[in-house]
């Protein structure tokens, strides 16, 4: 199996406001975005040799998956999100935990005092930022030797499940392939330089019923909304394929979570 690259681009080359493209989708990616393992929260604290209570940066938090791992471990965790709604979701979710620091703010600015935080992680965002400004925020915020985690979960290409849903997002053109076909090795290296870098992926395959599927497929910000004149087809496809491959009610979503990490 070969493990795709989703979101490799950068905010500057959309056309949308990175800050608000999933506004409509809060509680899709709530309710359905798969999480990550455990052995990612034991990395960042290997890696970065944190204690309980060290500060640790969630950029762009969103509702708060990466969050909860990271407030678990028993972090102070400083969630900064732009978007009001996803960030909203998060405090709702979390908002009861002292460690949990919700801030409305841009990776490229986000109002942390400087050499503050130990580590910062990103899930699912770091494609998004204004690379050069964002590196230097992260340079600013970050303690002398502090970590930075870069996240992904990557969809696994050649499974049949995986062959038939991807064939549906291809027919979205470009809305998927403008924000799927980046490239992401060059920004990460630009990003880390004159440092380096180190990756590493662990297995996070998901098993998903037809409403989990559904609110995954839904939380993607290239697929079109209820407004949208091709989303009963393109629902009523997915069904289809689900319906195909389902066993006990069921499809696996087989992913890997890849993490790439260094000192900036």
């Amino acid at each position: 199996m070969i493990c795709s690259w989703p979101h490799a681009g950068l905010s500057m080359f959309d056309s949308m406001d990175p800050t608000k493209r999933f506004s409509n989708r809060v509680e899709n990616y709530r309710r359905s975005r798969p999480g990550y393992p455990q052995a990612v929260i034991d990395l960042i604290r290997e890696t970065a040799c944190l204690e309980p209570g060290a500060k640790v940066a969630d950029i762009g938090s969103g509702t708060g998956i990466l969050t909860r791992l990271l407030l678990d471990a028993g972090w102070n965790v400083y969630a900064a999100e732009p978007n009001a709604p996803m960030r909203e979701a998060a405090e709702a979710d979390l908002g009861g935990s002292p460690f949990f620091h919700s801030i409305a703010a841009r990776a490229e600015a986000t109002t942390l005092s400087a050499t503050s935080m130990n580590a910062i992680a990103c899930a699912q965002a770091f494609h998004w930022f204004e690379r050069d400004p964002a590196c230097a925020e992260f340079h600013r915020i970050l303690k002398p030797g502090g970590w930075v985690f870069l996240i992904w979960n990557e969809r696994c290409q050649g499974t049949p499940f995986d062959e038939d849903y991807h064939r549906i997002l291809a027919t979205l053109g470009q809305a998927y392939e403008g924000v799927r076909d980046r490239t992401k090795d060059k920004a990460i290296e630009s990003f880390f330089s004159p440092g380096t870098y180190r990756e590493v992926s662990f297995p996070n395959s998901t098993p998903m019923t037809w409403e989990i599927l559904r609110g995954r497929f839904l939380s993607s910000s290239y697929v079109p909304t209820e407004e949208d004149p091709r989303h009963p087809a393109l629902l009523a496809e997915l069904e289809s394929i689900f319906l195909k491959h389902q066993t006990a009610g069921q499809v696996v979503l087989e992913q890997e979570t890849r993490v790439y990490f260094g000192q900036v």
